[in-house]
């Protein structure tokens, strides 16, 4: 099946009703984060970025391509190790430490300045690591539907999609699966997804193109409440945006946040799911952009 990485931009535009007055500027960036490993990005617009868009588990840069086009500022997508276009992580995709470390190391050569950092589930967690081992990169914290009380009864439903079959016969049958663990999404933004985090094989079979999680991985992935201490430690703006249709965050999870940050910032989105950026972008730029860019006045 024929796939253009930076030819669906004006589907994007078309579903979510977004002047589209021809493809953005968007370019794929490598940065060496160690010796023989690199990670990947996609950086937006032609002056320096001024966000930094962080994806979950399972998921890749181009998850942000419509809060990018609503937010029409210039910013940087990462590629979280293991996941779309970057290597693998040194410790597996779901060490948040090693994920923090490479993060800081991309980021000081893509975004710099950048106003804000915004990390979605594995990404916020690997975002609250990046705020602690190199503060001075993230000026203000958002995350994406995820807090550290997250744990393995809570993310169930995204662990069952995850953990599906390696391999699927066909696109179509693709499809099928991930439309029936994406109930909030809509068909064109699943096809899209599928096209920019999948790919397929000579035999015309499709596989995923994020590295699969080992066990070893799930069992650390328990120990996630670890960083509640690291957000106690937090000291720059901090927001949380939590999907109302459902979520991994509980009242409990909010409760111990504010504990923690009083001033951070709470807001949900209605018919929303986890994957705020996909089921609502355009509202989740809006509250992006009234947070981290606020006018004047």
């Amino acid at each position: 099946m024929p796939y253009d990485e930076f030819g669906l931009f004006s589907e994007n535009a078309a579903e979510y009703g977004l002047p589209y007055a021809g493809p953005p500027a968007v370019r794929r960036v490598e940065v060496e984060v160690s010796p023989g490993r690199k990670v990947s990005s996609l950086v937006w617009g032609t002056t320096a970025p001024e966000l930094v868009l962080i994806h979950g588990g399972a998921q890749n840069a181009h998850t942000w391509d419509t809060v990018a086009m609503a937010l029409d500022r210039p910013l940087v997508a990462i590629d979280l190790p293991g996941h779309g276009h970057s290597d693998g992580g040194p410790d597996g995709s779901l060490s948040i430490a090693s994920n923090g470390k490479d993060l800081a190391a991309a980021i000081a050569v893509l975004a710099p300045e950048a106003v804000g950092v915004v990390g979605m589930s594995l990404g916020g967690l690997s975002s609250i690591a990046l705020a602690a081992h190199a503060p001075e990169l993230v000026r203000a914290l958002v995350l994406v539907d995820v807090t550290p009380g997250v744990n393995p009864e809570k993310s169930a439903p995204i662990t069952a999609f995850v953990d599906g079959p390696a391999s699927f016969a066909n696109f179509d049958e693709l499809l099928a699966r991930t439309m029936e663990h994406n109930p909030t999404r809509s068909e064109s933004s699943l096809r899209r997804g599928i096209l920019h985090n999948a790919e397929q094989r000579e035999d015309g079979s499709w596989v995923w193109r994020y590295a699969r999680f080992r066990s070893d991985e799930k069992d650390r992935a328990a120990q996630f409440g670890d960083l509640w201490s690291a957000v106690s430690d937090l000291t720059m703006p901090m927001m949380l945006v939590r999907g109302l249709a459902w979520s991994v965050v509980d009242d409990a999870d909010v409760a111990e946040l504010l504990r923690r940050q009083p001033t951070c910032k709470v807001v949900g989105v209605e018919g929303a799911g986890h994957s705020i950026q996909g089921d609502r972008p355009v509202e989740l730029a809006s509250i992006l952009s009234d947070f981290l860019f606020p006018k004047a006045g």
